[in-house]
């Protein structure tokens, strides 16, 4: 009679020990993982994270390019890129700036960056949906306010794009490549 008490302790004690083993497996996993980027914290001299973007850096201003810093990136950068955006769009997500290969030296780009596709210190620029080289700003139809997104991201690699690249290519070559990032909102209602 002792044969089937131990089988039965055995099963038991398998059960238990899998069961303690199923309560680990459903715990949520960290939220930061060690193949996730670092975070770069972008900011503006402009305007501030979720505020209104001035006039001046828009359609019904000079259309210029707002000045942008960065801090916080990984020594390992090779290079940065980083791109405007605004999801709200009618259409779908509309690029208003795309620019790559700013050297991983600087930390910034200051206002009214020029809209050439090659800029003097080696970074290029690449086509936003206006179809234009370079920066445009907020032009938005009337009505609700549509939120701006500025990213950064610090790459491990030069990025192999012609200029006039668009934000979607981009995106495809520096998958697998970027080091930290960072973004910065700004909003515009006409």
């Amino acid at each position: 009679m002792t044969k089937p008490v131990r089988l039965i302790c055995s099963v038991s004690s398998s059960l238990l020990l899998f069961a303690g083993c199923s309560n680990r497996i459903q715990q949520p996993a960290p939220a930061t993982t060690a193949n996730d980027p670092a975070t770069i914290r972008l900011s503006s001299d402009a305007f501030a994270d979720g505020q209104a973007i001035p006039d001046k850096y828009t359609c019904h201003g000079q259309d210029i390019s707002p000045p942008m810093q960065w801090s916080g990136a990984p020594s390992q950068t090779k290079s940065i890129a980083l791109t405007c955006e605004d999801p709200d769009a009618p259409s779908g997500t509309f690029t208003h700036w795309v620019i790559f290969d700013v050297p991983a030296t600087v930390a910034g780009l200051s206002e009214n960056v020029s809209k050439t596709a090659k800029l003097p210190d080696g970074s290029d620029q690449g086509r936003n949906s206006f179809g234009n080289t370079g920066y445009n700003g907020p032009c938005p139809p009337g009505g609700k306010a549509h939120h701006y997104i500025f990213k950064v991201y610090a790459l491990d690699t030069t990025v192999t794009l012609d200029s006039g690249a668009s934000r979607e290519d981009l995106l495809k070559a520096i998958d697998g490549h970027v080091l930290a990032q960072g973004e910065l909102t700004g909003t515009y209602q006409d």
